[in-house]
């Protein structure tokens, strides 16, 4: 475990890591289901703490496996034995999601003992194998024993936290608290103690296939609402309007994720990654989100949810507005350049979302208006596929000369 070549060819995401990554599958579904929910159910601040509790500790142990493993995957079976102890993590995690969802929506202490649970024993078998690389790496001893030290005081925290039993408002500023102590261990490792070595592409791909597996979530709501509306209503206009407007949403927002080339962009500048990194977060939590609205949907075409077609609609269009706006912040740090084209696409895509909000509370249909929302990414596709990669492409060649 000496280090991998960051400019290694033909680096691509090896079958371990696709295994790993399966598990997640099953936490971002459970947190979806949850959140759509209680949103159903109008409990809006229980659905959204949860959901961004557990979508934090999941996505923050998946972005510490994936940069260790493009700097330090050794593939023998260790290593495997470790990411197995990490796989289980995730699956205590995905257990303990109802139970938090639940213990917010009562107003009592927050259960989070499965979630932080699962999230410790993944975080622990991460200490094992920083302290594995820190034997067997020298040239990079101090960072990667960093890494190990910053990780294991997060975990005395989560457990402590843990055991308290704290109420709803003291948990949120404890995980601010830990999640600044997270955050801080790779930041000073990789600008202080010498960088591990990732690779740029590598990273790149890992984080578009999770993208991927977030979008899985589209496509379970989309399903969710189309079988809702054959149920009530059999095949009709309707039904097929719901089928499109899921997919096409869900096509939208995979094409609009890889309109910036990442992976070149970080083999140029490392020193863009942190941002790469952390907002991340926000990117699959708004694609989970989603798919989740579409689920809320779905309740409201059987007549389950206790809201109304505003908040149904809404359910669907804010995280769409929250994910095209951060991806354009994405852009933004990593070229460096603010394109005023971009205002422009991002008032078209609020403009449509704002349309959909309108028409449901005209009485319009719940197909038409997700048909609607459908239409929002596509702004940004059409934008980028007429004059915006040009305008990237320019400013990418002035910055490399």
């Amino acid at each position: 475990m000496t280090g991998r070549d960051p400019h290694e060819a033909h680096r691509v995401a090896t079958p371990l890591e696709l295994l790993f990554d399966l598990t997640f599958v099953i936490a971002f579904g459970v947190a979806a289901s949850e959140l759509a929910h209680l949103l159903a159910e109008g409990h809006y601040f229980a659905g959204l703490s949860g959901f961004a509790f557990a979508v934090f500790a999941t996505c923050w142990a998946w972005i510490n496996f994936s940069w260790f493993a493009s700097a330090y995957d050794t593939d023998d079976w260790i290593y495997r034995a470790a990411t197995m102890v990490q796989m289980i993590g995730v699956i205590i995690l995905a257990l303990g999601i109802p139970q938090l969802y639940e213990s917010i929506d009562q107003g009592e202490h927050v259960d989070n003992r499965i979630v932080v649970a699962g999230y410790v024993v993944m975080r622990v078998a991460m200490i094992f194998q920083w302290l594995r690389a820190a034997k067997q790496n020298p040239e990079r001893r101090r960072a990667c024993l960093t890494y190990a030290g910053a990780i294991g005081i997060a975990q005395l925290g989560w457990i402590g936290a843990l055991v308290a039993h704290t109420s709803v408002p003291v948990t949120i500023v404890l995980v601010l608290l830990l999640a600044s102590v997270e955050f801080a261990g790779p930041w000073i490792v990789e600008r202080r103690k010498g960088e591990t070595p990732w690779h740029a592409h590598h990273i790149a791909e890992r984080y578009s296939l999770l993208a991927i597996i977030a979008l899985g979530e589209g496509v379970v709501g989309t399903v969710a609402s189309l079988s809702a509306v054959i149920g009530t209503q059999g095949w009709t206009t309707d039904a097929i309007l719901v089928g499109i407007a899921g997919t096409g949403l869900t096509f939208g927002i995979w094409w609009v994720y890889f309109t910036v080339p990442v992976g070149e962009i970080l083999h140029r500048h490392r020193d863009r990654s942190f941002f790469f990194g952390y907002i991340h977060i926000v990117i699959f939590a708004a694609i989970v989100a989603t798919g989740a609205g579409l689920h809320v949907a779905a309740y409201y075409i059987e007549h389950e949810a206790h809201i109304g077609s505003v908040a149904t609609v809404s359910s669907v269009a804010i995280p769409v507005g929250v994910y095209v706006a951060t991806i354009f912040a994405l852009y933004v740090s990593m070229v460096r350049v603010f394109d005023a084209f971009h205002t422009l696409l991002l008032v078209g895509t609020a403009a449509v979302l704002g349309i959909a909000v309108v028409l449901a509370a005209s009485g319009v249909s719940m197909a038409v208006c997700l048909i609607v929302v459908m239409l929002a990414p596509l702004v940004t596709v059409v934008g980028y596929e007429t004059i915006g990669h040009r305008h990237m492409a320019a400013s990418l060649l002035e910055q490399n000369g």
